[in-house]
């Protein structure tokens, strides 16, 4: 479903305003948590806009970059079982190595009562879980359009948290923006772990640090991160060398130290804010649906970022391309073969 098909758009006029009831709500982090300044804090700007628009108490857990399949399975079932009646599982850790029998699937197939949500996974479904995904290759396609405007070299890259079909997307969609607005400019990859790694990536700055850097001093210009924490250490080398960066997921501009709001050109947001927000506000008014809710342009469900002023320039470029990758005028070569 699109996030319209999901009704979860804007209320048409004249439609009388659901009930609320009164909800319990357990939302599990990815590794990081809060206070990542990216995709756990989106998520949980949805939870506090939750906490003062209905009527819900919550609970909030982190995951832990050692842990196992099993932790995060009793994490998710601690919820269900605490009697929390809305459960968030944020970011692909929850899919677990085998989706069929990992953490999500067994806590949705031993929770029956309670109605989950899996942000960033549609490789587990059941009849109490919606997932809700994002178009993050289109949003990607607009960074690497943006990058390609502002490139003075024609050279600028990728940094992967770690090496996931879902980051994969990322990496995809960029590069076609970049191939989209110049063909001959080249896109300099690299990833920081690997799930056998436990995506550590997504939690070592010093290491986005050091990659960014490596791809300054090559000559890039522009290096757009798809990395959670460790985007912080990205943005500290294009501060470092005097470049830019393009942040991701939420509006990092607004999020980091102020002394480093001047080397970010844009993020892509994705709104995982809005997605975490309809979902308990679903459940809420007991107009819960199972199944896949895609966030995309088309739905805004992905934006890119105009804080700083530093897109006015291109913005009639990005807005064209937003309409025609709405339009689905531009298909990104190899973003499905990536999911």
């Amino acid at each position: 479903m699109t996030l319209a098909a999901a009704g979860c758009g804007k209320a048409s006029s004249g439609q009388p305003a659901a009930a609320h009831k009164a909800i319990t709500v357990g939302l599990a982090y990815d590794i990081g948590g809060r206070g990542d300044k990216s995709f756990n804090d989106a998520a949980a700007a949805g939870l506090e806009k939750a906490k003062t628009s209905l009527d819900v108490q919550i609970k909030e857990l982190e995951a832990l970059q050692s842990e196992d399949d099993d932790a995060r399975y009793g994490r998710l079932k601690l919820l269900c079982d605490a009697g929390y009646k809305a459960v968030v599982a944020v970011g692909f850790v929850y899919a677990g190595n085998d989706p069929a029998n990992g953490p999500l699937a067994r806590a949705a197939h031993d929770c029956p009562n309670t109605k989950f949500a899996a942000v960033d996974v549609d490789t587990v479904h059941a009849p109490n879980l919606t997932n809700l995904v994002f178009a993050d290759d289109q949003g990607s396609f607009l960074m690497g359009a943006a990058a390609a405007l502002k490139s003075k070299t024609g050279k600028v890259g990728f940094v992967g948290g770690c090496t996931l079909p879902l980051i994969k997307r990322f990496e995809v969609g960029f590069t076609a923006g970049v191939k989209a607005v110049r063909a001959s400019a080249g896109v300099a990859v690299k990833y920081l772990s690997t799930p056998q790694h436990a995506c550590s990536g997504f939690i070592n700055p010093t290491a986005g640090q050091a990659a960014a850097a490596k791809m300054y001093a090559g000559g890039a210009d522009v290096v757009y991160h798809a990395a959670g924490g460790s985007g912080l250490g990205v943005f500290r080398a294009a501060k470092a060398s005097g470049k830019w960066a393009l942040g991701v997921d939420s509006d990092q501009y607004q999020l980091v130290p102020p002394e480093l709001r001047d080397v970010i050109l844009s993020s892509m947001i994705k709104r995982v804010d809005t997605a975490v927000f309809e979902f308990i506000k679903s459940v809420s008014e007991d107009k819960f649906t199972a199944g896949t809710v895609t966030f995309g342009l088309r739905s805004d469900g992905i934006e890119y970022a105009t804080s700083g002023g530093k897109v006015d320039d291109i913005k009639p470029q990005l807005d064209a391309f937003e309409q025609q990758l709405s339009d689905g005028k531009i298909v990104i070569p190899g973003a499905a073969a990536a999911s």
